[in-house]
């Protein structure tokens, strides 16, 4: 089990330390939770009231908080708090499943694939036909990547995902358990005779840059056409739906349940909260944030906040539920 003192804790943080303990650290745990073994957090000024019960040893403390540190107990004051939680993480960070031997011997390869340095393929994965893996890539068990697929330098897949014929995945990607890239996108229109729903042919891919994450149980559906773009740096929750044809930009957030109808377009740095739906055919320009549970039906401005059902400016709406309430009371 790793252990540390304060001080070889601080040489990540590189922040001031208030105080003293000679009790070594296992872990980071809740002000509420922790023992006298772990670390704990305090960002904001109300966890400050929580320090003197808890029974942790140390705290990280942004600095512009005014806390004591109390008998055999230490704080480490820093900038942010969160980015230092982070890099404590980090420090803990308990091993990855191990692999035994890079390339399971029931792992199915066609003989056309080409497979990098140092990848490492679990047990029952599928890799197709002329597919190519760059290098260290890691296919933990029970994953299939279709023919034609190029995956990049370092990216990870866990178990159960599936990624369809002619995808392209950049280096350094996580795709964590279940999710699905390049399945057909949702397109159907009523049939000559009225008697049914002809399917429309999706025959485009998804391409996804660098340092891309995408958690479990989410989807990014192939184009009819052309690609579904994904741009370096997104990180992508559980549960999402990306649909055919929509591009994103850098750096870009979507949270838990959120979702893309087909042909949306989302500039860099765009923030869409938990549970928030975005109509076809839309753009959020870049910078722009879409409150959890939002509706967005129009386009929305470079840099602006909004927020309800139908989606509009974040202000407005606050000032509307205010004045919803006061009725509601008199």
């Amino acid at each position: 089990m790793k252990a540390y003192s304060v001080q070889e804790i601080n040489t990540v943080l590189n922040g001031q330390i208030i105080g003293n303990t000679t009790q070594l650290i296992e872990g980071p745990e809740q002000l509420e939770k922790a023992k006298n073994i772990h670390i704990t957090f305090i960002g904001s000024h109300k966890y400050v009231k929580f320090w003197n019960d808890s029974k942790a040893s140390v705290a990280i403390v942004n600095d512009n908080l005014k806390v004591e540190p109390g008998e055999n107990r230490a704080l480490i004051k820093v900038k942010n708090a969160d980015l230092a939680m982070a890099k404590i993480l980090e420090l803990f960070n308990p091993p990855t499943p191990v692999f035994e031997i890079n390339i399971h011997p029931s792992a199915v390869i066609h003989e056309t694939a080409k497979i990098g340095k140092d990848c490492k393929i679990g047990a029952n994965c599928y890799v197709g036909k002329d597919v190519e893996l760059g290098q260290g890539v890691i296919l933990y068990p029970n994953v299939c990547v279709f023919d034609e697929t190029i995956i990049g330098d370092h990216t990870v897949i866990w178990s159960g995902t599936v990624i369809r014929e002619r995808c392209i995945i950049g280096n350094y990607c996580i795709f964590h358990t279940n999710v699905s890239i390049g399945a057909d996108g949702f397109g159907y229109r009523p049939s000559d005779d009225g008697r049914g729903l002809v399917k429309i042919p999706q025959i485009g891919n998804v391409i996804i840059g660098h340092y891309v994450e995408i958690g479990a149980n989410s989807c990014v559906d192939r184009a009819k056409f052309s690609a579904t773009i994904i741009g370096d740096g997104c990180k992508i929750d559980n549960l999402v739906q990306i649909a055919h044809n929509s591009i994103i930009g850098r750096s870009c957030i979507m949270a838990g349940h959120s979702g893309l109808a087909g042909s949306v377009t989302l500039g860099d740095g765009v923030i869409i909260g938990g549970s928030a739906s975005i109509k076809d055919h839309t753009t959020i320009h870049s910078g722009a944030t879409v409150g959890a549970g939002s509706g967005v039906m129009n386009d929305v401005e470079a840099g602006k906040t909004v927020l309800g059902y139908p989606a509009q400016d974040a202000r407005d709406m606050l000032k509307q539920w205010v004045a919803m309430r006061k009725l509601t009371k008199s």
